[in-house]
């Protein structure tokens, strides 16, 4: 944790240093609250956040990559990286303090959405526990989204090809078991292959928990995912 802490402080307070870090965040707040309400927040006429959890996974798919994309990119183009290992921190505790410190630009992100559960709060009487089961299962899905962007910048000094290998990954395993691929695929793809692609789908995952339900099945998918793509990510490094 002592080595894990100061590469923790180091990027996180580095989305802050200059103005870019709140414009990130404050167009991600106007995009995704702006959607929800023209989506048909006001006239549904039901105190719940559907159609914020309708949308948020898409937004996700570039407010995530585009958090994701300078994690290590940037230290390989600049050549911060071989100083970085040049210190007493093994590969785990740099990319840990590097995950965590990009999860927590993306809570605060999240946070930020509170403004639309306060409002529908004062307009209804919502179900505060479906609230809170859809909030942990998008942090859930954006450290999955997180990690993957992270391997993808380890990959490569280039931000914006970091960026659109990440967006790809991301959208397509948003994709699996979603109504648009079974539609594309139930001509040519047997019932089964669509039902094992289900089993890797983020969406049908995350809406198990908007629904107010946090089934095992998801959280362990969503957990399993990110330690797979934080290992790959140290394996990198360490090659």
């Amino acid at each position: 944790m002592n080595q894990v802490l100061p590469v923790f402080k180091k990027e996180f307070f580095g989305y802050f240093r200059s103005p870019v870090g709140y414009v990130i965040l404050a167009v991600f707040h106007i995009v995704i609250i702006g959607l929800a309400v023209f989506a048909g927040y006001y006239e549904s006429n039901q105190a719940s956040l559907d159609t914020l959890w309708t949308f948020l996974p898409w937004a996700f798919l570039i407010f995530i990559p585009a958090t994701g994309m300078r994690l290590w990119a940037e230290e390989e183009r600049s050549g911060s990286i071989e100083l970085l290992f040049t210190l007493p921190i093994p590969p785990m505790a740099a990319v840990l303090g590097k995950f965590l410190a990009a999860w927590a630009f993306i809570g605060i992100a999240l946070i930020l959405t509170f403004s639309l559960a306060f409002t529908t709060s004062y307009l209804g009487n919502p179900d505060w526990g479906i609230m809170f089961a859809g909030y942990f299962g998008s942090v859930l899905m954006s450290a999955a989204y997180l990690a993957i962007s992270s391997v993808c910048s380890a990959l490569t000094k280039n931000q914006v090809i970091a960026f659109v290998i990440s967006v790809l990954i991301c959208f397509l395993a948003t994709l699996f078991g979603s109504q648009i691929l079974i539609t594309l695929l139930e001509s040519i793809a047997p019932a089964g292959v669509l039902d094992f692609l289900g089993n890797f789908s983020f969406l049908s995952h995350y809406q198990t928990m908007t629904r107010g339900l946090i089934e095992l099945s998801a959280v362990s998918f969503f957990v399993t995912l990110t330690v797979a793509f934080l290992a790959i990510n140290v394996v990198i490094l360490e090659k």
